[in-house]
């Protein structure tokens, strides 16, 4: 009897254990590499009731377990995971819902708002927001509303989940904050995570791999070397491939006779030899205590799981915020020019987690890049006299082209990399007053204690001016990580039948598909629709079998996501409500165009292909100024923003010059200044054709102009650019080029 009152005190504990080890186990779902096996787990367990505060009182004493368990493993799994995934682990159509009251609200938030009307204790907030629309604006343009009182009492009526809820309806990048960790779990648990390789070296075994996940830019092997040097073992080290597995065999027999440690490089491209590797780790008698195995791999589907279970796995990824300085004392020139180059590369790296706003393309710069950089200005001050100076042309094309720009495939990633050499480069660096940006200078020291104090007074988290980006870039990267977080939620949630008390998922798609069905009226659509549409109900009663195709339309109707077989042949967009909306607003311009005629301007939006669009224009232009002798070659496109909204539209454009109204454009980055019709809402824009073999025209702008991109959808891509816009500004085009500015047809 006392053995089971015992035990039953103790079961809260092993309660908690039961919920964490089955949280990791789901986190195999979102990446594969994520695989934990119990024997680890419960090897942490049982490190955490021996290593857990002591008490006399069982009731206390378990408390102690349950709090050094939950943070153990904490620590151990998110070691491993990659940085956008760490968050996870701690954590409709609008013509069918009432139209939102102000135009403030967008479509999205209205949407989210209409959904969490529906569970308790928000069944009147859409009745609260438009009697207390003040209010709640007050409360949405805080800086933080997280932090603020929610109006209408909820502050005081709501937990922190429901909070969460009603922040993730309003402000979605206010939700994956680390306010809400912190006041649910502690907060050591918002704090960054720290990766500590000595320590992990400790934990780890003879018989226990530590396998690296790779990302863009990262590579353990200096950490790697660093350690081993400070050990005093010998290290040798082999990068997999083709024929490799006979020198890798070798020098594993090698190291676990010796006590050195081997390091596998790429272990994704030799798969084959890994199942074997296991096998000898784990089953020779004899190994050496110091034998330490090292692997780095990509994510790859057909990794050994027994080793991905057996080993210690982390990621080192390069780190956010602050960043090392080199502490190279030579002389001023040298020190200043050197101080720039890792800024640089950290400026570079960062800017990828800001998406299409950041780079067009996500690129691999490392520290590889740097080196050789540092390489290069050393041998070129080298080459230079005193009287000669520094080529400052050779040293930007260098920088831009070649040592990091040798990466770079977009064209207009191009041009931003070579902006930045082209403003922290040249004779102003030597000036007293240069900065990056405020409070981010050129260190000016000669040891390295001079660097860490300086690199230590720095912010932990860098504002987007940094990087010469607008601060509200953190909102599109803060949405953009909670949207990612709670996709990959939904897409790992069980795929049963049936929800708590509810729509059956088969009912609700079924009601979803009637509906969209009554509302299409192009052919080509009640194709598709009708096609799943029939289909899925020839599967209901059981005469067909389920196939990958309709299990995929059933799935993505279900999480209000765009089905592949739709997607294929039609757009990008956020969720199946707006692609739908989409749908019937694309429909309607064609038709009105068929049946009223050609319009005064066009919705770009509207166009699967708008090139086309434009070059029919351009072939329209050419065969109206034929007696001029244009040809289709030398015309090029060129625009001007009017001061025309769409309701202003009364008549097509003048006919010397011709083209087309377009509207439907969203500047990303900046905004328009209507009245002086300068950079800084997009109104109407006549996009026309010259041809540039013909005399220059004296209406074509003058002054600054910024070339600016014009895509199809947000992600920025050589498949969504369509052609480029030429706006006015009174700032240097640099500067808009820094901030990413582009202008896109659709933010959905």
């Amino acid at each position: 009897m006392k053995i089971n009152t015992a035990r039953e005190e103790y079961r809260p504990a092993a309660g908690r254990g039961s919920i964490l080890y089955f949280l990791i186990v789901e986190m195999s779902l979102v990446n594969v590499m994520y695989q934990t096996s119990l024997g680890q787990f419960l090897g942490i367990f049982d490190l955490s009731v021996e290593r857990s505060r002591k008490s006399q009182i069982p009731a206390k004493r378990v408390v102690h377990i349950i709090e050094h368990l939950t943070y153990e493993v904490f620590k151990y799994t998110v070691r491993g995971l990659y940085e956008n995934h760490r968050f996870l682990f701690t954590f409709l159509d609008m013509n069918s819902v009432e139209p939102k009251p102000k135009k403030w609200i967008l479509d999205t938030t209205w949407l989210n708002l209409v959904q969490l009307s529906s569970l308790y204790p928000f069944n009147q907030l859409l009745v609260q927001i438009v009697k207390n629309e003040k209010s709640w604006k007050a409360w949405f343009d805080e800086e933080a509303p997280e932090k603020s009182a929610i109006p209408d009492g909820y502050d005081s009526l709501l937990d922190q989940f429901h909070k969460l809820l009603l922040v993730r309806s309003w402000c979605p990048d206010h939700t994956v904050a680390r306010h809400y960790i912190a006041e649910s779990l502690g907060g050591k648990y918002a704090e960054g995570f720290i990766l500590e390789m000595e320590e992990m070296w400790r934990e780890s075994g003879c018989r226990t791999p530590l396998t690296c996940l790779l990302s863009v830019g990262s590579d353990p092997t200096e950490n790697i070397e660093r350690i081993n040097f400070n050990t005093l073992e010998f290290n040798l080290s082999i990068s997999m491939g083709q024929g490799q597995e006979v020198h890798a065999r070798h020098l594993l027999n090698q190291c676990m006779q010796d006590g050195g440690w081997l390091l596998l490089q790429n272990c994704h491209l030799g798969l084959e030899f890994l199942n074997e590797l296991m096998d000898t780790i784990t089953t020779k008698e004899s190994v050496n205590e110091d034998f330490r195995t090292w692997i780095t791999t990509e994510a790859h589907p057909e990794f050994p799981i027994n080793l991905l279970q057996s080993s210690i796995k982390f990621t080192n990824e390069p780190p956010q915020g602050r960043n090392d300085f080199p502490s190279h004392g030579r002389d001023r020139c040298w020190s200043r020019k050197v101080g720039v180059l890792p800024f640089i590369l950290t400026i570079l790296q960062e800017r990828r987690k800001f998406g299409p706003l950041g780079w067009n393309i996500p690129y691999e710069f490392n520290q590889a890049d740097l080196a050789a950089s540092v390489q290069f200005l050393q041998n070129h001050l080298n080459d230079v006299g005193v009287r000669q100076g520094v080529n400052w042309s050779c040293v930007r094309y260098m920088l831009g082209e070649v040592q990091y720009g040798g990466r770079v495939t977009d064209d207009l990633d191009k041009a931003l990399l070579n902006t930045y050499t082209r403003v922290w480069f040249g004779e102003h660096m030597f000036s007293e007053n240069f900065s990056f940006y405020k409070g981010y200078v050129i260190p000016k020291g000669s040891t390295v204690e001079d660097y860490l104090q300086y690199i230590e007074q720095l912010p932990v988290i860098d504002t987007p001016e940094v990087f010469g980006l607008h601060p509200n870039a953190d909102i599109t990267y803060q949405t953009n990580l909670a949207n990612e977080t709670f996709s990959t939620i939904v897409s790992i949630q069980p795929k049963d039948s049936s929800t708590r008390g509810g729509e059956t998922r088969e009912a609700v798609v079924q009601r979803l598909a009637d509906e969209m069905l009554e509302k299409c009226f192009m052919y080509a659509c009640i194709y598709i629709l009708g096609k799943v549409h029939s289909e899925y109900f020839t599967y209901l009663p059981g005469t067909i079998i389920m196939s990958e195709e309709l299990q995929d339309a059933l799935d993505n109707i279900y999480d209000a996501r765009i089905p592949k077989l739709w997607f294929r042949i039609s757009w990008e967009s956020t969720t199946l409500g707006f692609w739908f909306t989409e749908l019937l607003e694309r429909n309607q311009q064609f038709s009105s165009w068929l049946q009223d005629g050609r319009p005064n301007q066009f919705w770009m939006t509207g166009f699967f292909n708008p090139q086309g669009f434009l070059t029919a224009m351009r072939q329209e232009t050419t065969r109206m100024n034929l007696a001029k002798g244009w040809e289709l070659d030398s015309v090029v496109l060129y625009s001007e923003v009017t001061k025309m909204m769409k309701e202003d539209v009364v008549g097509p454009p003048p006919a010397d010059l011709g083209g087309v109204y377009i509207h439907g454009l969203f500047l990303e980055g900046a905004g328009w200044d209507r009245r002086n019709s300068k950079l800084i809402d997009l109104p109407v824009v006549h996009v026309y054709a010259v041809s540039t073999t013909a005399p220059s025209d004296a209406r074509k702008q003058h002054g600054n102009v910024y070339c600016c991109p014009v895509y199809r959808k947000p992600r920025r891509t050589d498949l969504t650019y369509i052609f480029s816009l030429y706006l006015r500004t009174v700032q240097n085009p640099d500067h808009w080029t820094l901030r990413g500015v582009a202008l896109l047809c659709s933010l959905k």
